[in-house]
């Protein structure tokens, strides 16, 4: 895609469009094939033609060069049915190579859509035909796994129906998030492998040093600015790309397209989230409504109410509203870092709009947010900066929960891509996460997600695979264990084993971490089974559990689905052996 000279992506309004939205769907047997101007495109069936192409695209007014599904930015809804077996036909009209992976679905491996792993990729003028049964249902989304196609617009939603329709239908909307930009994500690359905090648009200055010094005390300020400067880090940088860059999406519409999704008062509506963005975290809530959470990944939960939640890179998550009075509502879906939004709307009728909240204020990563503690000496044990000398640091407010020490593996020591390290990292399945604590709203954590079935394997696990998440920003670098994906050999798994997988994140970034063909069984503190997923997010300085049934054979990608940390290393091969 070539780059364009403004980093700010297109203008807030759409005039010549006006407003755009979605009537929504009654779940019933007779399946729609296409909604009307202004939904998202939708097909349904056993059979789908899909064409990856490169197209102009009306954004702002104006003409945007786009990588397309059947022309459209997101590719079309697809609708799936439990049980049946789909075939789709994936014609490249690009000029380069490329690929559809099926997030979070089963199926096997050469179905996978992984160039390198599962095929060679769909060259171009080429046509690719994927053939699979469907096993299971819920809200799900596709992708390029080629190159930076995901960032340019290979992505759309997908919603698999269950073998037996429930007996009330409910009306529901697909929202899918995402980020967009005008500028080559190789050069967004090339700037962040240079100048990691280029895109940050809240970097400490000497203005916040004088107020934090006024709060602070000027010690316990220079002290702090200090060990950051030592760590070449910035504690604001909590977005490695952030609205500089992007403008964010509702359904491939801006915030001032205003997307609309109808409703009438006093039914409920189910509304399946889809985080398909390449980097950003958003904050979801829908101010004077409640959210009761039914689904995470495509996997039913126990119904849980809450104010806001924030949904990691790849996740999907399925709330149900049920608004009383005519509205409109607006829903409000923040950048992690408080950037930007996206925004859409509930309403009675086409047009309307409701108040958009303020952005919440900036938020910077603490030394708490990175795992670390204070130990009755006065100490550090919950990170290790790579050689710094902590001697005499003021780390009152820094009290963590204390862990037991983790062991790091040999890869780590003494590497040059690593530039630091936690020691006592803890769960904290039940924070809310940076930016999120304490904020007056009722926000959603890991912790209070359950699955509405037990653990499906019931067998304990016959061994555990420790890996730690590593990086370094100034170099931006990222790997497992140190290692980069080109220098690292396969994680061997034997067909039919119970495996535990531990992940430590000795990082300051939030990673998802993907695991494709194979679910992800998180646990508690405790080793106890909490809820299935297909996308595990891991906040800096956490180390969490989850357990996987090796039951596809073949050759699996397990990554970051942070895009820029995946092309910079951050990605393994699983291969399950008989």
């Amino acid at each position: 895609m070539p780059y364009r000279p403004n980093r700010r992506t297109f203008v807030k309004s759409i005039a010549a469009f006006g407003a755009v939205g979605c009537t929504g769907l009654w779940r019933t047997p007779g399946w729609a094939a296409l909604g009307p101007a202004g939904e998202l495109a939708e097909l349904s069936g056993e059979h789908f033609e899909l064409v990856i192409d490169q197209r102009q695209v009306m954004l702002g007014g104006q003409a945007r060069s786009a990588q397309t599904i059947n022309g459209g930015l997101p590719g079309p809804l697809l609708r799936w049915r439990e049980g049946d077996t789909v075939t789709l036909k994936v014609h490249n009209r690009l000029s380069e190579p490329t690929s559809l992976h099926w997030h979070g679905i089963l199926l096997p491996a050469n179905m996978d859509g992984v160039p390198g792993l599962s095929f060679h990729g769909i060259a171009p003028g080429e046509t690719y035909e994927y053939r699979f049964k469907v096993r299971q249902h819920g809200t799900y989304w596709y992708h390029s796994h080629s190159g930076f196609q995901e960032q340019t617009g290979v992505y759309g939603p997908l919603v698999i129906e269950p073998r037996e329709p429930a007996p009330t239908p409910m009306r529901e909307h697909v929202l899918m998030l995402t980020d967009w930009t005008d500028e080559s994500p190789e050069r967004i690359f090339a700037r962040l492998k240079k100048e990691p905090g280029y895109y940050n648009q809240n970097p400490r200055t000497l203005g916040t040093f004088i107020h934090d010094a006024g709060v602070q005390g000027l010690g316990a300020t220079l002290r702090e600015r200090w060990m950051w400067a030592r760590m070449r880090m910035d504690p604001t940088d909590l977005a490695d790309v952030t609205g500089q860059a992007y403008t964010y999406l509702v359904n491939g519409r801006a915030p001032d397209d205003n997307f609309n999704c109808l409703f009438t008062p006093g039914e409920p509506l189910r509304l399946r989230f889809i985080n398909g963005s390449a980097m950003t975290y958003f904050d979801v809530r829908i101010p004077g409504l409640k959210m009761t959470v039914v689904a995470a990944d495509g996997q039913p939960v126990q119904p849980v109410s809450v104010d806001e939640f924030r949904l990691a890179v790849a996740e999907t998550l399925d709330v149900e509203v049920r608004p009383e009075a005519e509205g409109p509502y607006t829903v409000f879906a923040q950048a992690m870092d408080r950037s930007g939004y996206a925004r859409a709307t509930l309403g009675t009728r086409p047009g309307v709009a409701a108040a958009v909240p303020a952005l919440d204020a900036p938020v910077a990563v603490s030394m708490a947010d990175l795992g670390m503690g204070h130990s009755e000496h006065g100490g550090m044990p919950g990170m290790d900066m790579k050689g710094m000398d902590m001697e005499g640091m003021d780390m009152k407010g820094m009290d963590m929960p204390q862990a037991p020490a983790t062991h790091h593996p040999a890869s780590e020591s003494g590497n040059p891509l690593v530039d630091m390290q936690v020691t006592a990292p803890t769960a904290r399945l039940a924070d809310p996460g940076i930016g999120l604590r304490d904020n007056g709203r009722r926000v959603l954590t890991y912790a209070d997600l359950r699955s509405t079935f037990s653990d499906p394997d019931g067998r304990e696990p016959s061994r555990e695979l420790e890996l730690h998440l590593t990086g370094h920003m100034d170099k931006y670098v990222w790997a497992f264990d140190g290692v980069k994906f080109a220098d690292a050999e396969p994680i061997r798994l034997k067909y039919g084993e119970r495996v535990r997988i531990t992940l430590v994140n000795d990082t300051m970034m939030a990673h998802p971490i993907h695991l494709h063909g194979m679910w992800s069984d998180l646990e508690d503190e405790h080793g106890r089974f909490l809820v299935r997923k297909h996308t595990i997010d891991v906040p800096p300085g956490t180390r969490r559990s989850y357990r996987v049934s090796a039951d596809a054979l073949g050759r699996w990608a397990y990554h970051c689905h942070m895009l820029y940390h995946m092309e910079a290393g951050m990605f393994r091969e699983v291969r399950v052996d008989e």
